[in-house]
């Protein structure tokens, strides 16, 4: 039994190049689109979570699809405080500092009502966005956020796999 699965998760589409996986797309969004043309039409929502992101804990999807279950929004993400200072850049210059106190990091796994995240990929196909919860707000819908974690590190560089590796080390541990 998978994350999902032992989570109350039905059923799961893989996109991607792997054993069992449908093809995927040039940017996220087309992955994304190739996953939602094979979903069930009955189905209320849908959890999009990216191998980006191994370490999600059942504690974290559980919280998403709980949210999900109960909310009148269209999408539900997980989200941390930004706890950096942030700085505007221009040509290796700092030109401002953004004020972080409305700030949030959003993770995956995130959820999704399948009519509004269908819409949402139709209505601007050429538009792309780093997650879906960013194309559910430019149809106007609404998305709400649940407390993510911290240790649901993105692996992006090189770095990311060590703190990755000492997180699943600590885990081990536990």
């Amino acid at each position: 039994m998978n994350l999902f699965e032992s989570c109350g998760v039905d059923d799961i589409v893989v996109v991607g190049d792997v054993d069992g996986g449908i093809p995927g797309g040039l940017r996220r969004r087309d992955s994304v689109a190739a996953g939602l043309a094979v979903v069930p039409s009955e189905t209320d929502w849908v959890l999009i979570h990216d191998a980006a992101r191994p370490l999600a804990t059942p504690t974290l999807v559980r919280r998403v699809l709980k949210v999900a279950s109960s909310t009148d929004a269209d999408g539900v993400v997980p989200a941390t405080a930004v706890t950096d200072t942030l700085k505007e850049v221009a040509d290796s210059i700092i030109v401002g500092t953004v004020d972080r106190s409305r700030l949030a990091a959003v993770q995956t796994p995130q959820a999704f009502r399948l009519d509004a995240l269908q819409s949402a990929h139709e209505a601007n196909p050429h538009i792309d966005a780093t997650d879906d919860a960013a194309l559910i707000e430019q149809s106007g819908g609404s998305v709400v956020t649940v407390p993510g974690e911290l240790t649901n590190v993105k692996i992006t560089f090189r770095g990311d796999l060590d703190i990755a590796e000492m997180i699943l080390e600590r885990r081990t541990h536990e």
